[in-house]
């Protein structure tokens, strides 16, 4: 169908023509000059981080936070499903990798692999029993799966450790058979170990999401039923992106446990599942990189202020609210958004 030229006097305008081709070409070009600004924070975080007071350990706790973060924004932000219960995948990687380390093998490689393997696999089964749940019934559902698996390490003080959580292990250095990158001992070496883990995470939600399955996930997100109308199998793409979003949580929590050398009951409770939800809306939950964003400025803060006072979550809540109410694209929305104009 073709337009007449006369019916259209203002798309001959030099002034609006250019104006409409800088903002079309903005978000092709945008999303990598954010990519490209993040890493070069992160492969830099060592050397400017201790010149504003910080230590390498809260950059890597950043990485592992906000790898959980956008792990869980694989379900929210891109397939448009709530789970309140992502910390059980996030405590069960832990776990996995904490006892690997205590009880069978001191290798770290196994060790992050049982973590994924056992919150993976834990993420696809419950996932497949509530698949057909919606809304606040699946949200809640997610809830009681959580506090399940959280009593469950509470109770079995034998293998768990109960309260007190799992101790005796450590991260052990890893044989590359040309060299041995001694991460146990080295915390800088350790936060170059994190950010590989954490690029090769992100490099493959990237491809999920940019394939047809990822676009097919949008769909869902934008209008189940005129997804459902289209043919598309729609409780089979959220199975999926569950136990996908679950098997990168795990790994997240399996790299906390290196981190920490420790692994708690803590890191199942509901508790932690909120605030991995608060960072993702935080930062802005239909932006890939929006989560990261929103988990260093929770971790910076959470840090800060926990310094001055204990009731630092209330601080925290408060600037939630006022993300949510005035930036409700997210921080990094709110840019990306701005920079488009």
């Amino acid at each position: 169908m073709s337009v007449s030229t006369e019916t259209t006097p203002a798309a001959n305008a030099p002034a609006d023509t250019g104006s409409v081709s800088a903002s079309a070409r903005m978000p092709g070009r945008y999303p990598w000059l954010t990519g490209a600004i993040i890493w070069a924070l992160l492969l830099t975080v060592p050397f400017w981080l201790p010149a504003l007071g910080g230590y390498t350990a809260l950059a890597g706790r950043v990485l592992v936070l906000g790898l959980a973060a956008m792990s869980f924004n694989i379900l929210l932000g891109f397939t448009g499903v709530m789970s309140f219960g992502h910390a059980a995948y996030f405590g069960l990687g832990a776990y996995g990798a904490g006892l690997t380390l205590r009880y069978l093998t001191p290798s770290t490689p196994l060790a992050i692999l049982a973590g994924v393997l056992l919150g993976g696999i834990a993420g696809t089964v419950f996932g497949k029993l509530i698949v057909r749940r919606r809304g606040v019934y699946f949200a809640m559902v997610t809830v009681a799966f959580g506090q399940i698996v959280f009593y469950i390490a509470y109770s079995w003080d034998s293998l768990t450790g109960g309260y007190d959580g799992l101790r005796g292990f450590t991260r052990a250095p890893i044989d590359l058979f040309f060299t041995k990158l001694d991460i146990a001992n080295n915390d800088t070496l350790f936060y170059y170990f994190l950010l590989a883990v954490f690029g090769v995470a992100t490099l493959l939600q990237a491809l999920i999401l940019a394939s047809p399955f990822g676009r097919t996930l949008l769909a869902i997100r934008e209008n189940e039923r005129r997804a459902r109308f289209l043919g598309i199998p729609i409780e089979r793409h959220i199975w999926l992106s569950f136990s996908i979003s679950c098997a990168f949580t795990a790994l997240a929590g399996a790299l906390y446990a290196l981190l920490n050398n420790f692994a708690d009951p803590m890191g199942l409770h509901y508790s932690l599942s909120g605030e991995i939800v608060i960072m993702a809306v935080m930062g802005g939950m239909r932006a890939f990189w929006g989560p990261l964003v929103g988990a260093a400025l929770f971790v910076v803060l959470q840090d800060y202020i926990s310094s001055m006072t204990t009731n630092w979550m209330s601080f925290v809540g408060l600037i939630f609210i006022l993300v949510v109410l005035f930036f409700p694209r997210g921080l990094l929305g709110m840019l990306q958004r701005s920079s488009a104009k």
